[in-house]
């Protein structure tokens, strides 16, 4: 997030700067969300709803699931969340305690393992890489459950991944379940860049995990980040207590965001040439980077960040990404915010934004890297 501070003050001040620091689509949402919302605004007033979501909203999600994975999923599991960081604050509130343990990637997503401290939890920090095929397998949780001398309560996963952008094949993904359940683990399968896969298999766990807590989002494939709006498929044991914990904390997810939402599920055509927008963006990078010697330490199966090898010219990403910056003009997020341990040699690039500013942003990387 430094770097995210300093590349807008030097936005502010006039200079040149291109972001590959945020994971945040350069395009709006999706007309019709915007036409949908300017219709709420103007036609009625807009106010709480239930804590679950809109009903609308719910069954048009329960749909989406029926289409898109062929999954049964009734309405009544479904809870809108504001955002798909208010899911994941449920979801370890439902499932944990304080001391539990439960385990995550590394490199990994820094809010999950900054939330999960903050609620009072262990977190197990799993390495993965060619050998797992840089996701989570029951062998890499319990060597590293041993070597922490915990038992798992819990385990979250992304696919795709963030920072990675690996995607855990279906059968990964179901043998992780099956691990979990056989284990009285609770399994967390966070799908927030779903839709943002470029030829590798894309499993939702709805479709053969019925235990496991699913966390989607509207702000990626349907580029709606500050609309902040996500949801959750919960088993149906654990509705009724995350439903009052939303009420709690949230009392309902933003209806006018609930409404451009619903609009942003039937957006399929737009959507897909974003999707097309990134891949080829993806195309360009993984055929551009390594020629930088800056080579991809993860295949680029999906989300929108290429996750790269900088030890070719420095044993410190922190104060690389900064040189970076201010001799560049060109923001990317250094690896050990997303791995503490090996993330000293890694970096990160968002390619949300467009093709042209790919290619002026690795044009000025080459000129400074001589």
């Amino acid at each position: 997030m430094d770097i995210l501070a300093e590349a807008n003050r030097l936005k502010a001040e006039g200079q040149s700067v291109i972001s590959l620091a945020v994971g945040q689509p350069a395009a709006p949402a999706p007309k019709a969300a915007i036409v949908a919302a300017e219709t709420a605004l103007r036609n009625g007033p807009i106010g709480y709803t239930d804590a679950l979501g809109r009903a609308d909203l719910r069954g048009a999600l329960s749909r989406y699931y029926e289409k898109r994975h062929g999954a049964a999923v009734s309405p009544d599991r479904i809870l809108v969340t504001t955002g798909s960081s208010a899911g994941f604050n449920l979801a370890f509130l439902t499932l944990f305690d304080s001391g539990d343990a439960v385990a995550i990637a590394r490199p990994g997503y820094p809010a999950y393992r900054n939330i999960l401290k903050a609620l009072g939890l262990v977190v197990v920090e799993v390495p993965v890489g060619p050998e797992t095929e840089y996701t989570l397998t029951p062998d890499s949780l319990e060597k590293e459950a041993r070597a922490a001398r915990v038992k798992l309560k819990g385990v979250l996963l992304a696919s795709p991944a963030n920072p990675t952008g690996t995607i855990t094949s279906r059968a990964r993904l179901q043998t992780l379940a099956a691990w979990c359940d056989g284990n009285n683990v609770a399994f967390i399968s966070d799908e927030i860049y779903h839709g943002l896969s470029y030829g590798a298999e894309e499993a939702s766990a709805v479709e053969f995990a019925p235990n496991a807590i699913v966390i989607n989002s509207f702000s990626k494939y349907y580029r709606m980040t500050g609309w902040r709006i996500g949801w959750m498929v919960l088993p149906e044991r654990l509705v009724r207590p995350a439903e009052c914990l939303a009420q709690s904390l949230y009392i309902s997810a933003p209806e006018l965001s609930q409404i451009a939402a619903m609009a942003a599920l039937d957006a399929g055509e737009e959507l897909e040439l974003y999707r097309a927008a990134c891949r080829a963006n993806r195309d360009f990078l993984e055929k551009r980077l390594p020629e930088l010697g800056l080579p991809l330490l993860s295949p680029m199966d999906g989300a929108f960040y290429a996750y790269v090898d900088v030890s070719r010219y420095t044993n410190d990403s922190m104060a690389f990404a900064k040189n970076m910056l201010k001799e560049t003009g060109i923001a990317a997020t250094p690896g050990l915010d997303f791995d503490p341990l090996d993330g000293h040699r890694a970096l990160r690039l968002s390619y949300a934004g467009t093709l042209e500013d790919m290619r002026e942003a690795t044009e000025r990387i080459a000129a400074w890297l001589g």
